[in-house]
């Protein structure tokens, strides 16, 4: 299922609506404008396998590219519009694209494209033109609005954060498929899971370029839903958006729903939210406590799901499996669960250990990193994979996620893991976000800081330092607790809710780094 269906049957649909400006893009306009660009594409060379990039801000338009690649059997990457110009241009030119879809919203950075990917022979910028770009509207517009002779599924080609020096690709294979010939995984999983009909209305409030938000807004659109677009998350928009626009699905990360929370309790409760019955996070580990606080106040319609970009597994979680198991992020409905030691050594219920999922084959690879492919695989098992997490399962085979393996802290020779303070910290009335990290020390190695964005109004200080310490040492093991509290304006997370935890690391180990996390 994709566009061209709806095109036929609701054409005047909104395929997909800006909430800040209320701007619709109809499934008619849709299926014209995605096969003009399509038409582009193949006019200029690009046949299925080839790569196309965009680099743009959340815009109606970006739904016309991510579809004209689709129905081409080509693969897309989306790049982080927060990117410098520099580190733009590496992934431009990493995924061997041939063309590329940018914004004049965007164009001082995409000014640099031209020069750090030569390659790239097609640029075409939205809104107006710069130097070295094509209109876009204009260049479409030379084209049919009608399908390729043949429209083979394209797939996403997105880039990991970074976590450990630059991103990579992750390339997964095409399925050879017509576009029209089933549902893509994502689509299926909404139907099966999420109950996702034609009369979905689906709340996006991340970014676009990001893996989850894609894939979901994407699907929604194969079912022939209404996505309700957030040019950016607002707590307070967020809310509007979802009464304005009778929102029945909805998709987050936690620290989404802690914004939420700190809002005073009578600007919550003055929106209708009674259209909205399923609210799917994932990302990040969400605290217990923020979870059991958005219960109470959302009602049982909170969906857990754990997995990667790379797909190589998925765990879900139920609202009501929550309940019973606090803290899980589900069972395993795609891969078999592994937990395993450092050394291979699969470990038993209860222990912490390397996540690992086991499929048939294993279902990516790194692009042009073949190093970084292997590293991901089990040392004995090349059909296990992992992700760099750390958990464990409990006897009924629930996971439950410790951390990021990369975001240990070794203090005196003891593993901590900061997701667990973090999650007791910012539960405190005066602590609007919190990251911890390990910073050098002397004698132990490691000693476990606590970097807090207060709530407005709270005053910080020695006073408010020793306050959060020893609320720490009431929730959990005194050796996890912070030695010391610092105090920032705003923490570096990504509108998609991820924390630039390497950028604020390094302000202490005496590093610069990249934005690309």
């Amino acid at each position: 299922m994709y566009p061209r269906i709806w095109a036929q049957q609701t054409p005047d649909k909104p395929a997909a609506i800006d909430s800040a400006t209320g701007a619709r893009l109809s499934y008619r306009e849709l299926d014209d404008r995605s096969n003009q660009l399509a038409q582009l594409l193949w006019a200029r060379g690009l046949r299925p396998g080839d790569h196309v990039a965009i680099f743009m801000e959340n815009n109606l338009r970006y739904f016309e590219v991510v579809w004209a690649a689709l129905r081409s059997g080509l693969y897309l990457t989306t790049i982080n519009r927060y990117l410098t110009g520099e580190e733009a241009g590496y992934i431009l030119d990493n995924c061997d694209a041939q063309a590329v879809v940018t914004s004049r919203y965007l164009a001082e950075h995409a000014a640099e494209l031209p020069s750090l990917a030569p390659r790239c022979h097609s640029r075409l910028m939205t809104d107006g033109a710069a130097a070295g770009y094509e209109s876009y509207e204009d260049a479409i517009a030379a084209h049919p609005a009608k399908p390729l002779d043949q429209e083979p599924a394209g797939q996403f080609m997105l880039y990991s954060s970074g976590t450990t020096g630059r991103p990579k690709g992750i390339l997964r294979p095409l399925s050879g498929a017509g576009i029209a010939a089933e549902l893509g995984p994502v689509a299926k999983l909404q139907q099966a899971l999420w109950q996702v009909t034609p009369d979905a209305v689906y709340l996006s409030p991340a970014p676009l370029y990001h893996s989850a938000p894609l894939s979901f807004c994407t699907g929604i659109q194969s079912h022939g839903g209404t996505v309700v677009m957030m040019p950016r998350f607002d707590e307070t928009a967020a809310l509007a958006a979802i009464e304005r626009h009778r929102v029945t699905h909805s998709q987050w990360v936690p620290t989404m729903f802690t914004r939420m929370l700190k809002l005073p309790e009578a600007e919550r409760r003055r929106f209708d939210l009674s259209s909205h019955r399923v609210a799917v996070h994932a990302a990040a580990p969400c605290p217990e406590g923020v979870k059991r606080q958005m219960f109470a106040w959302w009602g049982p319609i909170l969906y857990e799901y754990y997995g990667g970009t790379e797909l190589n597994g998925l765990t879900h979680c139920t609202p009501e499996e929550w309940l019973a198991h606090p803290g899980t992020v589900g069972k395993p409905i795609l891969g078999k669960l592994h937990i395993c030691a450092e050394d291979g050594r699969e470990l038993p219920p209860g222990e912490d250990g390397i996540v690992y999922f086991e499929l048939p084959r294993m279902s990516f690879e790194y692009y042009h990193d073949a190093a970084k492919t292997r590293s991901a695989q089990h040392p004995e098992h090349p059909n296990w994979s992992a992700l760099g997490d750390v958990g464990h399962v409990d006897a009924e085979g629930f996971l439950y996620l410790t951390d990021r393996a990369t975001f240990m802290i070794i203090s005196g020779g003891v593993n901590i893991y900061p997701q667990e303070i973090e999650d007791a910290l910012v539960l405190h009335p005066k602590v609007a976000d919190v990251a911890v990290v390990g910073v050098p020390d002397a004698e132990m190695g490691e000693a476990v800081k606590a970097v807090v964005q207060l709530v407005p109004g709270a005053e910080p200080g020695p006073a408010l330092e020793a306050e959060l310490i020893a609320y720490a040492r009431e929730h959990i093991a005194h050796y996890k607790c912070p030695r010391s509290v610092d105090f920032i304006d705003e923490l570096p997370r990504l509108p998609t809710g991820k924390l630039y935890k390497r950028l604020l690391k390094d302000r202490y180990w005496g590093k610069t780094g990249s934005r690309i996390v």
